[in-house]
């Protein structure tokens, strides 16, 4: 009896072309979020484009969820799956949540530290949309995985220096001008790109471990 329900199981979901949706859109919504705050293009459009492209992740994450309780055989365990792809889904929840900070508070002028930090979270998607193919056969791509997600940590390392920096300027710029309020929306957007580059983070240890458990 238990054999025949087996039979009717999904032996395997498609999670590696998920995995890649979802490295896609959070792409595209780290490249809206840079020429955001580069001031290239229109504004409101690349506002728009990254709640449509954390819209499209959402649907993947509950694709991905649902193909977990319906999949009988899955390529790597349930868990890491689940907390695999809930760290990617956090670093474009964090990026929709500097686009909304953006939005909120009106800014149209970034500084050079948040402009920096924008490429960083630009360059750590790369990397991270790099991986998720290699995911696929694990067992050979190992070493290439362990280089690659050293990068993205370092990044983040990068990216909390640029946040003191820029936390440090304007700090001092709103000081000179007597405009705390200022001074007080700059650190909720520093704030924001901060905990994306966390976010990135989290997927390169989520996929170290992966790697871990598959050497």
């Amino acid at each position: 009896m238990f054999a025949w329900f087996q039979r009717l199981l999904p032996k395997s979901g498609d999670f590696f072309s998920m995995f890649e949706r979802h490295g896609a859109a959070s792409l595209a919504a780290a490249e809206a979020l840079g020429q955001l705050l580069r001031g290239e293009g229109d504004r409101l459009a690349h506002i728009q484009a990254i709640h449509d492209r954390e819209h499209d992740a959402d649907e993947v994450i509950r694709e991905v969820l649902g193909a977990v309780r319906r999949t009988f055989l899955t390529p790597f365990d349930r868990g890491a799956i689940i907390a695999l792809i809930g760290a990617m889904d956090d670093t474009i929840d964090e990026i929709e949540a500097a686009a909304t900070a953006i939005e909120i508070y009106g800014v149209t002028t970034f500084d050079d530290e948040m402009k920096a930090m924008g490429e960083a979270a630009e360059r750590a998607i790369r990397l991270v949309v790099e991986c998720l193919p290699l995911l696929r056969t694990l067992d050979r791509k190992g070493h290439r995985l362990h280089v690659l997600t050293g990068q993205i940590v370092a990044i983040e390392g990068d990216v909390d220096r640029m946040h003191e920096r820029g936390l440090r300027a304007s700090y001092e710029a709103q000081r000179e001008r007597s405009d705390p309020l200022a001074f007080l929306v700059d650190r909720e957007i520093f704030k924001h790109l901060e905990k994306i580059a966390d976010a990135f983070e989290d997927v390169a240890n989520q996929i170290d471990g992966l790697v871990i458990d598959h050497a």
